[in-house]
């Protein structure tokens, strides 16, 4: 649909573009029949704000216009489909109209381009796409490229610098932009909320979702929560207050072993992040690694035939994360230790029947059924 609406927009102007003077006296770039199609703030049409998008008034106008559309409008295309597209394309282009009309509503000047249409197509990008690398190629006191992310891009240059710094140097219809931009990041932002298409971990409301939970995240902290004991004070932590140097020597034995812990996992040498925990467990046993780190934990344990230690890392587990979307798994694991290695029949029932009512795997629950009888 994008290389189409580019086909259709080329042919238009080859159509309608005719530099000439009228018999009055007066330069126009159009034929006389393409005249009616521009819109005019002063008094429009409700065809025309459609139809002055095909317009253009020269052909670098047209080429750097559909440079941007080919540029910016391919992936949008993926995004919304052929229909959508076309559909938020030529919204595009009535919103950058209405706005451009609103605000100069008096003025009898002409406007047409799809410069409207393409700055929504622009702002959708940004939306969607705001970390992918664009390769600028500039030239100042000297030639180069640079690779610039598309969210800084499109906002500082195509915005900023195009838009509202030089906004009074040419006869631009700078409004029409600004009103394509905003409906474009507008809408794609509330297709995005509403899920009416598909979010990835990549897009601009991505981003915002994570800079509310690092917002929230510091809000709890602040109030007095640690996120790595779990505990909860109701004073609020100060920055002057002052610990004593146990307390402080603690701390920094307990960040290294976390540090070293992850490390280790990094490298996938469980068997030695399963030691380092142990020694963790021995130092501050309040400490509490992130879910999937201590859930590989507590698996090695288990393989290494230390069930003690295996059922004291998988009880904090559960502790810490018992809406896991396994938990059961977990339970079960913890009714075969206690069970089988532990000698504590009570813990074990008390996991098995938990694990039973969720368990979905025929073999699983076969397992933990067996288990149970034996036990009773």
């Amino acid at each position: 649909m994008n290389y189409g609406l580019i086909v259709v927009n080329v042919l238009i102007f080859l159509l309608t573009y005719w530099p000439h003077e009228t018999s009055a006296g007066y330069e126009t770039i159009l034929r006389p029949w393409a005249l009616q199609f521009q819109l005019i703030p002063a008094r429009p049409y409700i065809w025309q704000f459609v139809s002055y998008a095909f317009l253009h008034g020269g052909f670098m106008h047209i080429f750097f216009n559909m440079f941007f559309l080919y540029l910016f409008g391919n992936n949008v295309n993926d995004k919304l489909g052929n229909i959508g597209y076309l559909c938020f394309y030529l919204a595009g282009a009535v919103f950058s109209g209405i706005g451009h009309t609103v605000i100069h509503f008096s003025s009898s000047i002409p406007t047409l381009g799809a410069s409207g249409a393409v700055a929504a197509v622009t702002g959708a990008y940004l939306v969607l796409f705001p970390q992918t690398l664009i390769t600028v190629f500039y030239f100042f006191f000297f030639i180069g490229m640079i690779e610039v992310p598309a969210l800084y891009f499109i906002v500082l240059k195509m915005i900023i610098i195009d838009n509202v710094i030089t906004r009074y140097t040419s006869q631009v219809a700078y409004d029409a932009h600004l009103a394509g931009y905003a409906y474009g990041i507008a809408a794609m932002l509330g297709m995005l909320g509403t899920r009416l298409i598909s979010s990835s971990n990549f897009d601009l409301w991505a981003m915002i979702r994570q800079w509310n939970r690092r917002r929230q995240f510091r809000d709890v902290v602040s109030s007095g929560y640690d996120p790595y004991t779990g505990r909860t004070g109701n004073k609020q932590i100060k920055v002057k207050e002052v610990k004593s140097p146990a307390e402080q020597q603690k701390d920094e034995k307990s960040k290294e072993l976390r540090s070293e812990i992850s490390k280790r996992i990094t490298e996938r040498n469980l068997p030695a992040a399963a030691g380092l925990y142990l020694e963790l467990m021995s130092h501050d046993s309040n400490q509490i690694l992130a879910k999937q780190h201590l859930l590989d934990i507590a698996n090695q344990l288990a393989g290494d035939n230390k069930p003690a230690e295996s059922a004291q890392a998988y009880e904090q587990f559960l502790s810490r994360y018992g809406n896991y979307e396994y938990a059961e798994q977990v339970e079960l694991m913890l009714g075969i230790l206690y069970c089988r290695y532990l000698n504590k029949p009570t813990l074990a029932i008390k996991y098995l029947e938990a694990a039973a009512k969720k368990l979905t795997d025929p073999g699983q629950l076969k397992m933990c059924q067996d288990e149970l009888d034996r036990l009773k």
